[in-house]
């Protein structure tokens, strides 16, 4: 039964699958704009619809994977851009920033954004497909993300934070909407404190452990 899903092909990973269901739909989107069923990627998988459901609840999810794929050269660019920059808040600010200028206007994307005002199935921006993507851009980043007092747990809700905030401008960016440097102050004003916080947790916790004494109070 194994090696007939698949056409015979099995994927060696879940992001090999991943792949190869983005590939397809991305050709019947080609083929067809405005349809995509979860029925016709099985087919041309050569898998169930349930194996496809494994990994997308449905099609407008699948879509939402194929766009956050194709701009993933601009976030190659992006990390060529911040190259060598070592201050997390910094590179996510820029992070961030690029992408609200990149997606406003997209039509494909704020296809996705609004599809609750229309009578569409919404999608989650924050699915494990979105977060697995978001936390392979992290990495691309010449950051010591441990030293910043980040796991990989700490590593997912940053890359959730910083996917909402996108979400949240590209919603509604305000009258007039915020660019450049203004963009960028504001951004900066809702991610910075989040990302200092871990390493001054840790800081905290360091100097409040059991065993450790409190320091003399400074006298002037």
């Amino acid at each position: 039964m194994r090696s007939r899903g698949w056409s015979g092909q099995w994927p060696a990973s879940d992001e090999e699958a991943i792949t190869r269901i983005l590939d397809a739909a991305d050709e019947l989107v080609a083929a067809d704009a405005s349809v995509l069923r979860i029925a016709d990627v099985a087919r041309a998988l050569g898998v169930t619809r349930q194996t496809v459901y494994r990994y997308f609840p449905h099609p407008e999810a699948i879509r939402l994977a194929c766009a956050m794929r194709a701009a993933d050269g601009f976030f190659d660019r992006l990390a060529k851009q911040v190259g060598g920059m070592t201050d997390p808040v910094a590179v996510m600010v820029e992070c961030v920033a690029s992408a609200v200028e990149r997606l406003a206007g997209d039509p494909q994307f704020e296809a996705l954004v609004t599809a609750r005002r229309h009578g569409a199935r919404a999608v989650s921006l924050t699915s494990d497909t979105a977060l697995t993507f978001a936390r392979t851009i992290l990495h691309r980043f010449d950051i010591d993300w441990e030293q910043h007092g980040f796991d990989t747990a700490g590593l997912d809700r940053l890359a959730e934070l910083s996917i909402r905030t996108v979400h949240s401008i590209l919603v509604d960016p305000g009258d007039p909407a915020r660019e450049g440097a203004e963009l960028r102050r504001f951004v900066a004003g809702w991610l910075g404190p989040a990302i200092l916080y871990p390493r001054l947790a840790r800081a905290i916790d360091a100097i409040t452990a059991p065993g450790v004494s409190p320091a003399s109070p400074m006298r002037y």
